[in-house]
């Protein structure tokens, strides 16, 4: 199948899981889509098909590919972002989805403010607690969005978590559950807290059930990364 077909193919699967939640029924889902390793033409044909929103891991992947992308879409930076990237990440995304520290909070205000922009931001939580990946453990949360409030050039927007990678994504739902259950628990004390983004290629069924808002999908869209 083409870009174009997966990626409509990929609407009407998470138009079907939505039917299956129990929460939040009405809300839209945003489909991001990830072009890790793929190229611009691959982007392209993403957005032609429909594509508001576009996701890359790496700021320097992203500087070389957007440039030339010449098209009105929303941009997300999906993947673990070093200190001394974040001047020219405030440049290249809309949304920054890993915010997993208070030092990161603080330099990703900094940079912000010295380009006169407020900056929309996702904090990482790590749920799960696996060791090889990012995230503000949930104990650490509540601190970490205190920072986050406090940095006048930066917007919290919602909530980020990737699941473990298990043979059966049902193995994750308790994990989504209770990310949307913090999620929900934050929601009504704040203004604009509206994206709650978990779901991959692999669990993106079962994430959407549990309440998300917002997928990361790559490799159901533009097949095996090279």
């Amino acid at each position: 199948m083409s870009v174009s077909e997966n990626f409509r193919a990929l609407l009407g699967e998470i138009d079907l899981a939505r039917a299956r939640r129990t929460v939040a029924e009405g809300e839209p889902i945003t489909l991001v889509a990830v072009t890790k390793t793929h190229g611009v033409e691959l982007m392209r044909q993403a957005i032609d098909a429909g594509a508001t929103d576009i996701g890359e891991n790496r700021v320097q992947e992203a500087a070389e590919k957007f440039p030339s992308l010449e098209r009105n879409v929303t941009r997300h930076l999906i993947g673990h972002l070093q200190t001394n990237k974040v001047k020219l990440a405030v440049k290249l995304f809309d949304v920054i989805q890993s915010v997993d520290s208070i030092h990161l909070a603080t330099a990703l205000n900094k940079a912000a403010a010295s380009v006169q922009k407020v900056q929309d931001v996702l904090i990482q939580v790590n749920l799960a607690r696996e060791v090889q990946k990012s995230g503000v453990a949930p104990e650490d949360l509540p601190q970490l969005i205190d920072a986050v409030d406090a940095a006048n050039n930066l917007n919290l927007r919602g909530l980020m978590m990737i699941a473990p990678l298990v043979a059966d994504a049902e193995e994750c739902r308790p994990l989504f559950c209770r990310m949307r259950k913090i999620f929900d628990d934050l929601k009504p004390t704040r203004t604009g807290f509206d994206l709650l983004s978990m779901g991959m290629t692999h669990d993106f069924a079962v994430a959407v059930e549990e309440g998300a808002n917002v997928v990361r999908i790559g490799t159901a869209i533009f097949g095996q990364r090279p």
